[in-house]
């Protein structure tokens, strides 16, 4: 008879937890699927047209409709139907449930997963965390979540460390052009035009779960880029190694590279993650929007 290694016996032992994001976390296919990792979409609205983002609608296919069809696309939120739906697929499956979703600075997500949990049958299972983040500043939660149930950990030790891990989370874009923003009312027309006639491209940062506009560079977008990287990685002492982000809706691989190159030079990171930004960012900031998504060691201010 085969003797299981303690280890293992516990990992057997352990609560089996399931992670599931709003669709606003960024991750890639590829990571989704390699953690065991669901997605509950938000909706993207256009007109009588109601698309769920990544499912029924890609970021390429809300470029084309604003440049090329001059339509306007909108965001909703998760509905409480639609949590519900989700969670009974693995209610069954999985002791627990860890729901993390975008920050309700920018969503009605999170109060919508609160009021679907308080009326799920087996509402003892369903964990609601407000992620204060956006794009992969909850992505990259997110991900923690998942290889911490992978390793074995209860849903109450892991809440514990994502509710405390994401007031650390470092998440910002810079974005090269603010006809986006403008379209869906973040602009105003006088901040359009002058940040065209003057060649700059703001920063924006996310918060205490909300955003705000940082530092404002001027020029050309890739020079910018480079800049940015540099001043954000600059108290590389305050940096966790774990892992990096770069995410974009549609940067050039150049640019990219570019901004890979730079990182390197300022801080060895354990992994640098590239993924593409999802609908919800591609629609407010445009298709040449960048940010690098990363931990700190003490609280962002």
């Amino acid at each position: 008879m085969a003797i299981v290694p303690q280890k293992e016996r516990d990992i057997i032992m352990a609560q089996k937890v399931k992670v599931i994001s709003d669709s606003t976390c960024d991750l890639s296919p590829e990571l989704l699927e390699k953690y065991d990792i669901t997605l509950t979409p938000l909706y993207i609205t256009s007109g009588d047209e109601e698309f769920r983002d990544g499912v029924d609608v890609k970021p390429a296919d809300i470029f084309r409709m604003v440049e090329k069809e001059d339509k306007t696309c909108k965001t909703a939120a998760v509905n409480i139907h639609d949590y519900k739906q989700t969670w009974e697929k693995y209610a069954g499956e999985y002791d627990e449930i860890i729901q993390i979703c975008i920050s309700e600075g920018f969503s009605a997500c999170y109060q919508n997963a609160l009021l679907a949990a308080e009326d799920f049958p087996q509402k003892e299972k369903i964990h609601v965390i407000d992620s204060r983040n956006l794009s992969t500043g909850q992505g990259y939660l997110v991900l923690d979540a998942a290889i911490m149930a992978r390793e074995g950990k209860s849903a109450n030790e892991i809440c514990e460390y994502i509710n405390k891990s994401k007031t650390l989370m470092n998440c910002s874009f810079v974005i090269d052009r603010l006809d986006y923003l403008h379209r869906g009312g973040r602009c105003s027309g006088v901040a359009l035009i002058s940040t065209k006639i003057l060649g700059i491209k703001p920063c924006i940062e996310v918060a205490d779960g909300a955003m705000r506009v940082g530092k404002k560079y001027r020029g050309k977008f890739e020079k910018c880029l480079e800049i940015y990287v540099k001043e954000r990685l600059a108290d590389f002492e305050n940096v966790d190694l774990t892992r990096v982000f770069i995410t974009h809706p549609a940067c050039s691989p150049e640019t990219v590279e570019r901004v890979r190159e730079v990182i390197k030079k300022c801080i060895t990171f354990h992994e640098i993650i590239e993924t593409n930004a999802g609908c919800t960012v591609s629609n407010h900031c445009g298709p040449n929007t960048l940010g690098i998504i990363f931990k700190q060691k003490s609280d962002y201010k």
